[in-house]
């Protein structure tokens, strides 16, 4: 994690949360940027590294809550820490399921909150690495011809050589050579290899809804 210099964002109204979650998490190495509203950290302009979010649940203007639905609305991946001093059953249920990693109220352990910050940089490493492979897999799948295309979604949902060729009015042999250029391309040798590249990028099988 070092390395990788992952950022922690600390929201929180209070400036001496601000200032000691600042210090304690600086002094493991953490980068870390502090704002007293959301509203200023979504004047920030979009961060693309490795990090997360610890976020104050209850603050005047946009609250945790609110900030973090912001979030999700725009694609905005990055895991967030809930700390609160109102924490309610309700609340964290609905934050957990936005994709909340944690949520702590205080006042919270300080390894308790270093805990919650590496399980969070860890989740954003991961997510970043399954999205580097689908963004590849989805420029592979861009090299297909359109026909190519067509087959590779019959190819998927499990139909032979002959009933594609049958199903697109064209030569078995036809088939076979394109399958082979769709396998070429999409670095796979065996249809389960074309399935999974399939699942991984969202493609549906032909004949689905």
């Amino acid at each position: 994690m070092a390395e990788l210099k992952p950022t922690v964002f600390v929201i929180d109204d209070d400036a001496s949360v601000r200032k000691s979650l600042s210090r304690l998490l600086k002094s493991l190495g953490f980068e870390v940027e502090t704002f007293a509203s959301a509203e200023l950290f979504l004047c920030r302009d979009p961060y693309e590294g490795v990090g997360c979010i610890v976020l104050d649940i209850r603050m005047p203007g946009l609250d945790g809550i609110a900030l973090q639905n912001e979030l999700v609305k725009s694609d905005y991946s990055m895991p967030i820490i809930f700390i609160t001093g109102h924490g309610d059953i309700p609340t964290s249920v609905r934050a957990m399921k936005q994709g909340a990693v944690d949520f702590l109220p205080k006042p919270f352990d300080d390894e308790e909150l270093l805990q919650a910050v590496r399980r969070a940089v860890e989740k954003d490493i991961q997510a970043r690495t399954e999205r580097g492979v689908v963004r590849e897999i989805l420029d592979e799948i861009k090299r297909l011809t359109p026909r190519e295309y067509e087959i590779f979604q019959h190819v998927i949902a499990g139909m032979l050589n002959k009933q594609i060729a049958y199903k697109l009015g064209i030569a078995e042999k036809t088939i076979k050579i394109h399958r082979g250029h769709i396998m070429e391309k999409l670095k796979v040798t065996s249809v389960a290899g074309l399935v999974r590249q399939a699942e991984k990028a969202g493609i549906e099988p032909a004949g689905r809804p």
